[in-house]
């Protein structure tokens, strides 16, 4: 069972989600903002992201990220 919209804390840093959570672009963790903010400022943030559209547009909408293969 997928826990993404019912879990509470972060997979990351164990701080709460109440204030808005969002997928990794490196991997299947459940992330707070603050954890997002810090993965959004990584030196490959670009490269995670343009892997992640290159499989959308493959229409696989369930790509594990680029930490997660």
């Amino acid at each position: 069972m997928d826990t993404f919209f019912t879990q509470k804390l972060c997979d990351r840093c164990g701080g709460s989600l109440k204030g808005g959570r969002i997928m990794s672009m490196y991997n299947t963790e459940c992330i707070c903002l603050t954890c997002k903010d810090k993965e959004s400022k990584r030196d490959d943030y670009d490269e995670a992201v343009k892997a992640d559209h290159e499989e959308i547009k493959k229409e696989n909408y369930n790509y594990k990220g680029i930490k997660g293969q």
